[in-house]
């Protein structure tokens, strides 16, 4: 199929894994599974320094819509992961992923959410913000955010447990 044929998205996604392998973001590596399906990516993060999350390594994946980047992609967590802006199902919740436009609750700007300019590489920089300092005012998970706030030396505790178990080591 000649490039001119290609869906946008599938264009825009080849583009943004050229950037990456590129450019790369210090602690992070993402690209397609497979050359046949750009529409599915496999992601490595690494915990950031001076997190409770130093040390480990997460694996993740991001899902695109055929029509990215008019709407944004999913990101799912494939191990544990302990964090206020993380469904107990690995799902990031983070506001440059949920759809453009205004938000239905009312706690976000327009300006926060997903636009068509922003890219993979921005994605998971915010996710490795997210990572270093969560947000506990819209918690995905209520359980980690309210010992984030209520208890962080016992939320630092059981994220670098976490960490221990995903690389094999006993907690």
């Amino acid at each position: 199929m000649s490039k001119s044929k290609l869906p946008t998205a599938l264009i825009r996604l080849q583009r943004e894994y050229r950037e990456l392998t590129l450019d790369p973001p210090d602690g992070i590596t993402a690209g397609p599974v497979s050359e046949d399906n750009f529409y599915l990516w496999e992601v490595l993060i690494q915990g950031p320094e001076g997190t409770p999350f130093e040390g480990g390594i997460f694996p993740a994946e991001m899902r695109f819509p055929k029509d990215y980047p008019l709407a944004p992609p999913t990101m799912t967590f494939l191990g544990e992961m302990w964090h206020p802006n993380i469904y107990e199902n690995g799902k990031v919740c983070i506001s440059i992923l949920h759809p453009p436009g205004a938000d239905p609750n009312g706690y976000e700007k327009a300006s926060e959410r997903w636009s068509p300019v922003q890219t993979v590489g921005m994605i998971l920089l915010s996710v490795m913000s997210m990572l270093a300092a969560p947000n506990d005012e819209s918690p995905a998970n209520v359980n980690a955010a309210k010992m984030w706030r209520d208890d962080r030396e016992a939320y630092e505790k059981k994220v670098r447990e976490g960490v221990r178990r995903s690389l094999g080591l006993d907690a």
